[in-house]
């Protein structure tokens, strides 16, 4: 018998791999963090001896998911500022809020607010935008969980840097630091094409090619931000960055609601990954991304939540269920973003768009043992005919009940093993108290 650390049986083990097989009364076998194997639950007791067996007889196990664009340190103003259109949103409450508020005390407490949130439902990846970017990167190791952190250039003067030199060097600075480590991943984040120069655009498309590094960005992402760039710049923002050559597969172009037929043109030639926020796209009315267009066009369409002021949660089994709906209406088809299209944007798309889909975002053997558990025997969620669309149509973030992360349990039965949920909870409730 072959020596394991772990062996789980599951109702349904969902691959998400290309063919995504739905193997059911499977086994997955962990050994040092990584799935060694996969096997028929009758023949896995016999095949393997190992320190730990667990059985999820009414669960269905699937990839970890990966939220692939967050502001986490905004869960400080969830609901502070609702039923607001986009630039009112931001000028006028958003980042008054923040200019008298971030710092690092503040990034670290909501960063840790945010994981249990996101563990919680299931999430063991995220994409970051934000300041004190050591701040979110700690808290990513004390909770168990992948985090790839976005190094903000911005030509305004924030707590975290008050030039782009500033902001150009603190971010060397973190790279540095970080560039070997197994769980934080740095990335370049200029926020905008109308908040960061064209020329400091083209810092950071040089420094990404020297570094490798993939490049996150707000990108059309609502009607006022097209009539700005035709105002100022008589192009679009998409041409202006295909302009300076970093239109390209390492570029990630968050939200992408506004999209005519040369954007479309660029898309399909260059092959950049989109993130598809529906979310928070529909509550601050930016516009609808053509998001099986876009799948069709071969191009990799990944889901997020965006930050919570702006969804205003981290949920993204409820993302894939907005995403699934909300594409059917903009595609006029009904079998448009299926129930397997959602899932899978929400963890093998949200891999190969962060560069890690070698790693993780499908459950196949060699990869990190990156998995969560679904309970699916609840009122809500019965009869079961299709496991995918019961988890993506009618299953609710509270019926993730076990989250694994590279082999460890990050959720056990609904509770946090890395943090102490009361420890959150207090942390926003005096966050709260402050900001009032």
């Amino acid at each position: 018998m072959e020596k394991i650390d772990q062996l789980i049986h599951a109702k349904w083990i969902i691959t998400c791999e290309d063919n995504n097989q739905i193997l059911e009364d499977h086994a997955i076998a962990v050994k040092n963090g990584k799935i060694h194997s996969i096997v028929p639950g009758k023949d896995a007791e016999k095949k393997f001896d190992c320190t730990s067996t667990s059985t999820y007889s009414s669960h269905a196990i699937i990839p970890g998911l990966i939220n692939s664009h967050t502001h986490l340190a905004m869960n400080v103003f969830r609901g502070l500022a609702d039923d607001l259109e986009l630039m009112d949103w931001l000028n006028n409450y958003i980042w008054p809020a923040e200019g008298k508020w971030v710092n690092q005390e503040m990034v670290s407490d909501a960063s840790l607010m945010a994981m249990g949130e996101m563990i919680r439902c299931g999430t063991i990846c995220f994409n970051d935008m934000y300041f004190f970017l050591d701040a979110t990167a700690q808290a990513a190791e004390r909770a168990g969980v992948r985090a790839h952190i976005g190094m903000t250039v911005i030509d305004v003067p924030t707590a975290w840097a008050k030039t782009t030199d500033e902001y150009f060097a603190k971010a060397i600075e973190f790279y540095q630091k970080y560039k070997n480590n197994p769980r934080v991943t740095p990335t370049l984040a200029p926020h905008s094409t109308y908040t960061v120069s064209i020329e400091n655009l083209a810092r950071v498309n040089e420094l990404a090619n020297e570094y490798d590094l993939k490049i996150n960005i707000h990108l059309q992402e609502s009607p006022s931000e097209i009539a700005m760039s035709m105002e100022r710049h008589n192009e679009r923002p998409l041409k202006r960055l295909n302009d300076i050559g970093m239109v390209s597969p390492r570029l990630i172009a968050v939200h992408m609601t506004q999209i005519n037929d040369e954007d479309m043109a660029i898309l399909k030639a260059k092959k950049p990954s989109l993130v598809h926020c529906p979310e928070s796209n529909m509550k601050l009315n930016s516009g609808l991304s053509p998001v099986q267009k876009l799948l069709d066009a071969g191009i990799n369409v990944a889901l997020a939540t965006d930050g919570a002021a702006s969804n205003n949660d981290l949920d993204m089994i409820g993302e894939m269920r907005s995403a699934a709906l909300l594409g059917k209406i903009i595609a006029s088809d009904p079998k448009a973003i299926s129930a397997e299209t959602a899932l899978k944007m929400a963890t093998i798309h949200g891999a190969r768009t962060l560069g890690i889909d070698d790693r993780t975002g499908s459950i196949t053997p060699g990869k990190d043992a990156d998995f969560i558990a679904i309970h699916l025997d609840e009122i809500e969620t019965q009869p079961l005919y299709h496991p995918i669309s019961q988890i993506v149509y009618a299953s609710t973030r509270h019926q993730v009940t076990d989250v694994w992360a590279a082999g460890k349990h990050l959720l056990k039965n609904r509770e946090l093993q890395t943090l102490d949920e009361k420890e959150l909870i207090d942390k926003a409730k005096a966050w709260k108290r402050k900001i009032m």
